[in-house]
């Protein structure tokens, strides 16, 4: 009886494939690749057929971030965030009871696109963002009142925009522009 000879290459399945994407869709969000870069290197990946292959697509790519999530969360009391902190890719607020304060004029800011996801029951929210912010809260749900935003006639191309989502019950959310 005789063996067949082992492929050296392993295979790529299909987690290895959907990981691949997933970095891919990652690096463009971030900006790294252009738009027919993603279609060239998606085409790439989605036609792999070994894990050399996959890499290959994924060359010069910059390294998986870890922790681009985090949770702040409290059953009551104060959450407060200010001066030189490092902002993550998403943030998750949580409380029950409390109020949460977010000043992201000093953040180190490293993502072109920050999604905060707020969840709170009662209390208020101040979250100051930098000057060049473009702000949006279309995926916020209030049961009470309507966040507070008064929008920048005059801001510099090239800021960060923040996605503010999730769902307050009762409370205010305010924000505000850094005047620096």
């Amino acid at each position: 009886m005789t063996s067949l000879p082992e492929d050296p290459r392993p295979l790529a399945g299909d987690d290895d494939r959907d990981r691949a994407v997933q970095r891919l869709r990652e690096a463009y969000a971030e900006g790294y690749v252009s738009h027919e870069e993603m279609d060239e290197r998606l085409h790439q990946v989605l036609t792999a057929k070994t894990r050399n292959e996959l890499a290959q697509a994924l060359v010069a790519l910059p390294a998986e971030s870890v922790g681009s999530t985090s949770t702040l969360a409290a059953a009551s009391g104060r959450i407060q965030r200010r001066g030189a902190w490092r902002v993550p890719r998403v943030l998750k607020v949580e409380s029950a009871y409390g109020r949460v304060y977010l000043d992201l004029s000093r953040a180190i800011i490293e993502h072109p696109e920050v999604d905060i996801e707020l969840h709170l029951g009662s209390g208020r929210a101040n979250i100051t963002v930098p000057r060049d912010a473009i702000v949006d809260v279309e995926g916020l749900r209030t049961g009470w009142k309507h966040p507070l935003h008064k929008i920048r006639r005059r801001s510099r191309p090239g800021g960060p925009t923040i996605r503010i989502s999730g769902s307050m019950e009762f409370g205010r959310l305010k924000i505000r522009h850094a005047r620096r």
